[in-house]
């Protein structure tokens, strides 16, 4: 059963605890009230588990540090069952918690199956992502975009939202009608079911042709003596695809119908891309449909005196005194611009869902200012919910090779890369021979989890803003700070559990345990879960996740390591450490779940 937001309190972590007593402490101390408390992890070489930072309380109480941290860790003491004993270093007080609590804490969330989750619904988000173009197969960029997407409404759900997961696909333009040129000009008829090609790769390979056919043209008109600037302009496959479009918007049944055929066929091929990288949508939005949007809010806006008319009859808004410029919101011939048509999609979106209370774009960081403005916008219209927008802007991914061009063939397509993920985890595991005993089926099915977990941890551990240069070779690596190394781990667990042949389920409650101090540090790493979850929800960011379950696994490691687990005599202490275990790999799993990863029973 999931908590809800009240019941959240009752598994108050040791932190809230303490800091509600040092507040007390401090008035009871000093006739003084103090308006926060800061912590920290006690260093390695001090004994203690928690430390109170003393120097920032000298502004409500002149003094010397070490009396003050003195006169609170004998107060703590004596007033707070959970805390055995203290020492001051300087300005530090290190706090050490007695094992019971430890112990209370653990019994308390064994067994909880959603640990960390809270369940509310109370406050509904969209989240965007992918929104691809159908003139192309979905790249290494697009694998960034719909896995930061997907991990974040994952996240923002395990905080306690509602979320709506959508894209907008852009399905029309003039880069659509290229590709539709090139296959009415060179295509011959060919569909996917002839060539046994996914249907976005063979509308891809027809924009990547339309391209070099531009440019023969190009050159021939150079060739010809006119600038560069102009053949661009009158070369005879750019103008036919301009008119394409025009007879687009003007519906024109034949092109109309060719635009539905290679649509249909790249939808096609991005569900199954979509379904081997494991995300999903609830709503679809098309920008045919949308593209017109915004213009009757635009009208609006200038009666409202949001916006403002130039003499040629463009509106635009003025953003000078926000720091930003003047920008064009309707062009003088009455046409839309891409700000138009975003801020008519996010009112419609609002529409649509009347409970949403926030919108997350998952957009490359190039659309940085685009997003200021928008926001700034839908604000000044006077949308309430304007002030919950976020742009979940993102850093590109590189290659070793160098910058991707779609136009020119030379992207890594999302398909070709899962497949190179799956076939290095293979090479890799048949390298390290760690699958004996295996059928060729668990093999293959093992080596698609691990190459593919591989790589949505490789991007997803790093903060969204940063670049990164993407190495598929040291993606599968089996140590360090990696999705295999952390899938191996929860593998390891399991194996712990299969050879227990003991109930190792029974409930330990009032069972005296005193702990390792791995046991103790495993279940201090347990405890931030919880406010792990709410924080990268906050933030919006997966990274935060991703590492703090490399923590957890580099802490179980250390515990594997350190203490004798199916091989301890005390029953109590081998029961649990066999659950400790357990809800290590339960929330390891838990974790990668956030993350659209799946964990192997075995490897």
């Amino acid at each position: 059963m999931l908590l809800d937001l009240n019941e959240i309190g009752q598994l108050m972590s040791i932190q809230s605890l303490l800091e509600a007593n040092v507040k007390e402490g401090f008035k009871k101390l000093y006739d003084t009230e103090i308006p926060s408390v800061e912590f920290q992890a006690t260093r390695k070489d001090f004994e203690g588990d928690i430390t109170v930072v003393i120097f920032p309380l000298l502004r409500y109480k002149k003094g010397n540090p070490v009396q003050i941290g003195e006169d609170l860790g004998n107060y703590l003491v004596e007033n707070i069952q959970e805390v055995s004993k203290f020492n001051v270093v300087k300005g530090f007080l290190n706090l050490v918690i007695d094992d019971s609590f430890y112990v209370n804490f653990f019994n308390d969330i064994s067994k909880n199956e959603t640990y960390g989750f809270v369940s509310s619904d109370a406050d509904a988000r969209m989240v965007e992502y992918s929104s691809p173009n159908t003139n192309k197969p979905l790249h290494l960029g697009h694998v960034r975009n719909v896995l930061l997407g997907y991990s974040v409404s994952e996240i923002l759900k395990a905080a306690g939202h509602k979320v709506y997961k959508t894209q907008i696909i852009n399905d029309r333009g003039i880069h659509i009608c290229k590709s539709m040129l090139a296959w009415k000009r060179f295509g011959n008829g060919e569909t996917p079911e002839s060539t046994g090609l996914k249907g976005d790769k063979l509308v891809g390979n027809y924009y990547v042709k339309f391209d070099q056919e531009y440019k023969k043209e190009i050159a021939y008109l150079v060739n010809q003596g006119i600038s560069e600037d102009d053949a661009k302009k009158q070369a005879p496959i750019f103008v036919e695809a301009q008119e394409m479009l025009r007879k687009w918007e003007s519906g024109d049944s034949e092109t109309v119908d060719l635009w539905k055929m290679m649509n249909g066929w790249v939808y096609e091929g991005f569900d199954v891309t979509y379904k081997n990288i494991g995300v999903d949508f609830d709503k679809l939005y098309y920008e045919s449909d949308t593209y017109l949007l915004g213009k009757d809010i635009i009208e609006q806006g200038l009666e409202n005196g949001v916006f403002f008319k130039k003499e040629d009859g463009s509106v635009w808004c003025d953003l000078t005194e926000d720091g930003l410029d003047e920008k064009l919101v309707l062009r003088s011939d009455g046409t839309a611009v891409y700000m138009t048509q975003d801020i008519g999609t996010a009112i419609q979106r609002a529409k649509d869902f009347s409970d949403l209370n926030g919108m997350v774009y998952t957009v490359g960081n190039e659309q940085d200012y685009h997003f200021k403005v928008l926001f700034l916008i839908l604000k000044k219209l006077g949308y309430s919910w304007a002030d919950q927008l976020y742009h979940l802007s993102y850093g590109m991914v590189d290659l070793p090779s160098g910058k991707m061009k779609s136009r020119e063939g030379t992207v890594v397509d999302a398909d070709d890369l899962m497949d190179e993920m799956t076939n290095t985890a293979r090479d890799i595991s048949q390298e390290l021979g760690k699958l004996e005993g295996y059928s060729n089926e668990e093999k293959e099915s093992l080596y698609k989890i691990i190459g593919l977990g591989a790589l949505k941890y490789f991007i997803l551990k790093v903060d969204p803003k940063k670049r990164i240069l993407f190495d598929p070779q040291a993606s599968v690596d089996f140590q360090g700070n990696t999705g295999p190394f952390v899938q191996y781990t929860y593998a390891r667990i399991q194996s712990i559990l299969r050879k227990a042949d003991f109930d190792y389920t029974r409930t330990l409650s009032g069972v005296e345990v005193s702990l390792h101090i791995k046991e103790k540090e495993l279940i201090k790493q347990l405890e931030l879960y919880p406010e792990v979850i709410q924080q990268a929800a906050a933030n919006y960011s997966p990274a935060l996740v991703a590492n703090y379950t490399y923590d957890l696994v580099k802490e179980f490691n250390s515990f594997y390591q350190n203490v004798s687990i199916l091989g301890e005599e005390d029953d109590a202490k081998k029961v649990f450490r066999v659950q400790l275990s357990k809800k290590v790999a339960d929330t390891i799993k838990s974790a990668f779940s956030l993350l659209g990863i799946n964990v192997p029973e075995r490897m």
